[in-house]
């Protein structure tokens, strides 16, 4: 089933996949692989080593996670979860080579937690790890064109250095991993530059394929991402990008922007073990397509930090102010990014995945240090809206991860997010979760191969 064929016109199956719902992305790599009828026994040698030759590819990922929500109603979560992740990359055959990756989330024990709509327990905390399989990628790739590649199919999508996807990206640290159906062109002919465009038609989402609620499954869509990065200079990387989203249903039609942004980032080195770190990035957001709001909005964020090698025991130490604000003028007219990995961003206790009608003001410090192998990470962040510039609350995150024997990785992961009971706060956030209490704590052991 990751066949693929090097002959043949591409572009008939290729519209007759899209033509139908982005389901099955199989059925677009076995039509391409049909096409590929080889007449020559050398040929039809060379395709099988291709498909035989390739690479698998393992990812298991088991995780306890615990939650503490103190929104009225809601009992404490526990979930135990096991993610399996099972992939297989062919070989190259004249050019062409396919990807294929099945996912399967399996509950250990009893759904002591809100997994998103499809388990039906509503009154525990949230944890959005749903049980259930799919396929979670299968594209084809094409690298015949000079400095070129083509990419399409179901497939993972992201710009930056995980994890920090900021408004595209696969969240990854969801059980379910979010993908896209999409057709990709990535593009190095520039000298220290890669341009990466997508045409994307849907997004496979982390509340499961089987998920009931609307849109929870799959965002229909017809939007555009194009990131150009360019790291030529010496003191910064330059990243541009427009993300021009249009989805399909009535309910994520607020979601529907276009969103132009810049952002540099970089280092200084102060001394031989000392590097100052910045970074500056702005956007703009408007109501793009199906959108039937007025939305113009801006997004800005910065960071300053140190970064000093130590030697021994302790082998670094890492010290950042930053600040991230996203504008909000009230009701829908917020800065959004319904696509970004978003738990790594206003703290891991996730109660900013959707930004408040008045918008957010992130303002934080993080601490890092890499020592008896281990790298620990403690930040503080305190919450204000951006319109009436009233505060939302203040949470600490820890975390500490550990490589083991190279395929082994073992975390603890804790968050508190304390509420501020101001007046503004309770009466505009009781709906929208920022006006209460949560905490969260992770262990996770994953292996990867």
């Amino acid at each position: 089933m990751f066949l693929s064929g090097a002959a043949g016109p591409l572009l008939k199956p290729w519209l007759s996949w899209r033509a139908q719902k982005a389901g099955n992305p199989f059925l677009a790599i076995t039509s391409l692989a049909l096409l590929g009828v080889m007449t020559t026994t050398a040929a039809e040698d060379s395709l099988v080593e291709a498909v035989i030759g390739g690479t698998p590819d393992i990812f298991l990922r088991y995780r306890f996670e615990r939650a503490d929500d103190a929104r009225p109603g809601l009992k404490r979560a526990y979930a135990s979860t096991l993610r399996t992740a099972l992939g297989y990359q062919t070989g190259t055959f004249h050019g062409f080579s396919a990807y294929g990756q099945f996912e399967d989330v399996h509950t250990i024990g009893e759904d002591r937690y809100n997994d998103g709509g499809s388990n039906q327990v509503n009154d525990r905390a949230a944890v959005v790890d749903p049980q259930g399989n799919e396929i979670n990628q299968a594209f084809l790739r094409f690298s015949g064109v000079p400095k070129t590649l083509l990419a399409y199919g179901r497939q993972e999508i992201t710009h930056r250095e995980a994890p920090l996807h900021r408004f595209i990206g696969n969240v990854l640290f969801r059980q379910n991993f979010q993908s896209f159906d999409a057709f990709r062109v990535l593009n190095l002919s520039l000298p220290q530059a890669t341009i990466d465009y997508a045409y994307v038609w849907n997004v496979n989402r982390i509340f499961g394929e089987d998920n009931p609620l609307p849109d929870a499954s799959d965002f229909p869509m017809h939007s555009h991402f194009l990131n150009v990065q360019y790291g030529g200079l010496a003191f910064a990387k330059i990243e541009g990008y427009g993300y021009l989203l249009d989805f399909d249903s009535a309910t994520a039609r607020r979601f529907s922007t276009a969103t132009l942004g810049l952002r540099v980032q970089g280092d200084y080195a102060l001394a031989s073990k000392t590097k100052l770190i910045y970074a500056a990035e702005v956007a703009n957001q408007r109501d793009f397509g199906s959108n039937p709001n007025d939305v113009r909005v801006n997004y800005f964020a910065g960071e300053l930090g140190l970064s000093q090698t130590i030697g021994g025991v302790i082998e670094a130490l890492g010290l950042k102010l930053s600040v991230e604000q996203l504008a909000g003028k009230g009701g829908v007219q917020a800065f959004q990014t319904p696509l970004g990995t978003n738990h790594a961003f206003q703290g891991f206790a996730d109660r900013f995945l959707i930004t408040p009608g008045d918008g957010i003001r992130d303002i934080f410090a993080t601490l890092n240090m890499k020592a008896f192998g281990a790298q620990f990470s403690t930040s503080y962040h305190v919450f204000s809206s951006d319109r009436d510039d009233y505060r939302y609350g203040a949470e600490w995150d820890f975390l500490v991860e550990r490589v083991i024997a190279k395929r082994f990785l073992a975390g603890l992961k804790f968050a508190d997010y304390r509420a501020d009971r101001n007046a503004l706060n309770v009466a505009r956030n009781t709906t929208t979760e920022q006006a209460f209490d949560l905490t969260r704590f992770w262990a996770y052991l994953q292996f990867k191969y």
